[in-house]
Parts: C-alpha cells; sequence; structure tokens
C-alpha cells in the first residue's frame, strides 16, 4: 500500500475571487509584502465566468522534480511536499515550464522560484477563506493508519451503484476490527449480501440476521452470552431506520434505557428502501415516496421526520452522535468514542446515508449529496454525551440554502417554492434548538 497526502482542496463555485488567500500567503510567506509574492493565485476562469487556481499541487509524480538538473526538488516521501533547495537550485526555470497548474513560478524581486510549501500542514490561505472554497484536507491519515487493516465484507456485495452504505461498513467494521459480533436487521445491508443466504455470508465475523422489532434486544444478549464465556468483543448494529426509528424502536430504546454495552448505527437512508421506497418515519417533509407520492391530492410527505438521534440523547446513552460518509474524518474520530463507550454502556451512531435508488440522483453524485446536507444544515454533525453535553464538530458558520441541496435529489423535484420556503424555516428551527441545547449544556458545566 502507498502512502497518501493532506491537500489543498478548491471548490471554484465557492470562489468569489476577494484575495483574501493571496492576502495571507503574502503575510505568512513574503519578507516585504509584495502582493506579487503570493504562492497561490486566483485567476479569472478561461471560459469567462468564475475563477481557478494557480498553485503547486504537491502532485505524485511531479514534472519539476523530474526537469530539474541539480536536484533541488524532491518529493519528500513524509509530507508529500514538493520541497525547494535554495543552496541546490541554478535558476535555470526548466521547473516551471514543466508545471501544468503554474504552482511554481520565477520570482524577479527575489531571484529565485518560489512555490507553495503548505505552511508546515497549518496552510494561512485555508483559514483565510471565508466561504470554504479552499479547505485543507486531512483525510489522507485515515487511509494510512486503516488502509491496511482487513476488509471484514468480502468483495462482491450487491450493493446498488453509488450506495454509500457498503463504503460505511467497510470502513467501520476495518476500525471496530475482527473481535465483533453483528446484528443486521431486515433492510438493504443484509440485503447487499452481509448476511447472506444458502449457508453463505458476505461477512468475515459472526453476523446475524433479527428481526426489525428486536435487533438490540437480541445484540445485548449476544453480548451477555460472551461476556459469561470471557470472551471480549464488540456487539454492533448495523440497521437501517425502518429497524431503528420505527419497529425497532421499542427494543431500542429499552437497550438505551437500560444502558445495554452495545454499539447500534442506524444507517438512515430516510425510508424502507430495500423493499419499494416506502416512507419510513425519518422520512423528511415534503420527500416523494411510494407510499407519499405526488399528485392532485397529495405533494410527498405531510408530516415531519422524527429526530431520532435528538430522542436517543434522552435516554440513558453512554455515548450519542450524528454523522456523515461526506465526512469521514468526523466519522472515524466519533466512531472510536462509540466503540470505547459500547465497552460498558449504549452507544449510538445515526450515519446520513443518501440512497441514489430511491432519492432519484445520479449514483456519481452520492457523496456531493452527503457534503450538501451539511453545507445547508439539512444535517448537523454534533455529538453528546452526559457528562460534556451536546457539542457540534462540524459546525457551519455561513451555510448555503437549503434549496441548493434539495435541487440535487429527485425525491424534491416537485416542491413547490412554499414547500421549499416550509424546508427552510424547520431547518432554521432545528438549528436554533440545538444550539440552545449547546449553551444549555455549555452553562451547566460551567456551574
Amino acid at each position: 500500500m502507498g502512502t497518501c497526502f493532506s491537500t489543498l482542496q478548491f471548490r471554484a463555485n465557492r470562489c468569489d475571487g476577494c484575495g483574501d488567500c493571496m492576502t495571507a500567503c503574502v503575510q505568512a510567506k513574503s519578507s516585504n509584502g509584495d502582493g506579487a509574492q503570493s504562492r497561490i493565485r486566483i485567476l479569472p476562469a478561461a471560459a469567462g465566468t468564475g475563477y481557478e487556481l494557480a498553485l503547486c499541487r504537491q502532485c505524485a509524480d511531479p514534472i519539476c522534480v523530474m526537469n530539474c538538473p541539480s536536484g533541488a526538488l524532491a518529493k519528500n516521501g513524509t509530507s508529500g511536499i514538493v520541497e525547494w533547495e535554495a543552496d541546490a537550485c541554478v535558476n535555470c526555470l526548466l521547473c516551471t515550464a514543466g508545471c501544468t497548474y503554474a504552482g511554481i513560478v520565477y520570482e524577479a524581486d527575489i531571484g529565485h522560484v518560489t512555490k507553495c510549501d503548505l505552511c508546515a500542514g497549518d496552510p494561512a490561505c485555508a483559514k483565510a477563506c471565508k466561504n470554504g472554497a479552499l479547505e485543507y484536507r486531512t483525510e489522507a491519515r485515515i487511509f494510512n493508519a486503516y488502509g491496511d487493516k482487513e476488509d471484514l465484507f468480502c468483495r462482491g456485495l450487491s450493493a446498488c451503484h453509488g450506495c454509500n452504505s457498503e463504503l460505511l461498513i467497510r470502513h467501520t467494521m476495518r476500525v471496530v476490527g475482527p473481535d465483533a459480533v453483528v446484528a443486521a436487521p431486515p433492510g438493504c445491508i443484509p440485503g447487499m449480501g452481509v448476511v447472506g443466504f444458502n449457508g453463505q455470508t458476505g461477512a468475515k465475523v459472526p453476523v446475524f440476521h433479527s428481526l426489525l422489532t428486536n435487533t438490540a434486544t437480541m445484540l445485548a444478549g449476544v453480548k451477555k452470552q460472551y461476556d459469561r464465556v470471557g470472551r471480549k468483543v464488540t456487539a454492533i448494529a448495523l440497521a437501517g431506520d425502518g429497524g431503528a426509528a420505527d419497529a425497532g424502536f421499542q427494543s431500542l430504546s429499552g437497550a438505551a434505557e437500560r444502558n445495554d454495552p452495545i454499539l447500534f448505527v442506524c444507517v438512515d437512508n430516510e425510508g424502507y428502501m430495500n423493499t419499494g421506497m416506502q416512507s419510513s418515519g425519518v422520512t423528511p417533509y415534503g420527500s416523494w415516496t411510494t407510499t407519499t407520492p405526488v399528485g392532485g391530492a397529495m405533494h410527498g410527505k405531510r408530516t415531519e421526520a422524527k429526530n431520532l438521534p435528538l430522542i436517543m440523547t434522552m435516554h440513558n446513552c453512554s455515548y450519542v452522535a450524528t454523522a456523515s460518509t461526506a465526512f469521514l474524518e468526523d466519522y472515524y474520530a466519533k466512531l472510536a468514542k462509540a466503540i470505547e463507550a459500547a465497552a460498558t454502556g449504549m452507544a449510538y451512531l445515526h450515519v446520513y446515508a443518501p440512497c441514489p435508488t430511491g432519492w432519484r440522483f445520479p449514483s456519481s453524485m452520492t457523496a456531493e449529496v452527503c457534503r450538501m446536507q451539511v453545507r445547508t444544515n439539512f444535517v448537523a454533525l454534533w455529538e453528546y454525551d452526559p457528562h460534556n453535553g451536546l457539542q457540534f464538530t462540524h459546525a457551519v458558520d455561513n451555510p448555503e440554502p437549503v434549496e441548493n441541496y434539495l435541487k440535487l435529489v429527485g425525491k424534491y423535484r416537485h416542491l413547490s417554492g412554499e414547500q421549499v420556503a416550509h424546508i427552510q424555516r424547520s431547518v432554521d428551527d432545528k438549528l436554533a434548538y440545538l444550539q440552545q441545547l449547546t449553551r444549555a449544556d455549555a452553562h451547566r458545566r460551567i456551574a
């Protein structure tokens, strides 16, 4: 396995050309404050609208390094940065001729080339960007830490194209490890072959197919038996929203009230997607489903979604958190806390999982739909434990209008302007309520 590196990500659609990133770069790197010495440049796009980025991409196989006859440029195998050595440079400028991204340029005022060095892992430009057009992405550490660990599900699971539930369960079980037992109630996860049939299973760990109504209870019982025989395992449920919020809620609520030592992961795709895309208790207002159709008498779901993760904070859980596969660093941090909590008490993770098939969007758009849920505050990422209360883990200070998310998803294509406004108000109200809870918990901790 190779090594991955942290990098700067540029989103052209969020850039307004303000130049704050260039100013920050000059302040961090220039000796005389000359704006021309910025190592990052925002330029008008060649197409005539928007902006483009001129910046060193720290290429995996850098042309500038290959072009350098004196060995002044080299790829650092630990940091991933293409480093420049002043004493070795002969100012031939062959590096500038080979760079496709205009990432290394000659600065006449200082007499040599300059390029981005990522500010030793804390880029000033990214911190200065108010619109989120520049972001320093550090998810590479996840691959470096877990890429060599065994995938505890076989290849060839029969998930739909673009389904991030498979991505989620593979990531989750790499971290949980082989000392685990998995419960999977009816739904997409066993349907893709995790539980299997005819004596075959897609899982490399013990897995059982519970009922929709008793997953948490059965898992708690299995955990007790492992405890009796002295075997230390993580008891984990991989359940859909139907097996958690609706038919399975009574057993989930009971396990939480008893604080049973299990980890319950709800993979929320907002409906019963495995059996025909029917509405569930967590299906949002306005959604098209086969049981909340769009026509003359009905325009999608008429009621609001049940806020299951918030309900779980009102039980006796040791740990509760929301998560999205678009923000894997956030998920991995929460998963580690949940595994630790589940050793002695109940941990609940609610992971939002857009469904290309049931939600009617292209399978290639799954990651972007996940991101837009968070950017618009349609989904808020937070965590809770009884000692620290509720805290946001990825606050969005300048959210995009919720309409930007809704227009990506086909099940909202029918919405009227009035319905969109209703959803925006609902999103704002729910966020305000969460903010009130965080302030109350902060006041309690200080007191």
